[in-house]
């Protein structure tokens, strides 16, 4: 049985602070790959698309939780 509401946090800033822990977790993890003398392009590659497409996810929730200044 696969229960979800173990997998992500409920609110908005939950989700959104797991996303942030996730997304240093892979700088981290990219930083070390990069210094590693036999490094992985195709590792290194997937795991910046993974940022990039954490930091888009990130973005959005964080205008989502913004009020709208412009209304």
């Amino acid at each position: 049985m696969n229960d979800s509401s173990f997998d992500e946090p409920t609110s908005p800033q939950a989700r959104l602070e797991a996303l942030r822990a996730e997304h240093r977790d892979l700088d981290d993890a990219i930083a070390r790959l990069s210094e590693a003398p036999a490094e992985d392009e195709l590792l290194l590659r997937r795991l910046k698309k993974r940022k990039l497409a954490l930091k888009d996810r990130i973005t959005a929730l964080e205008r989502a939780l913004e009020p709208d200044e412009l209304a």
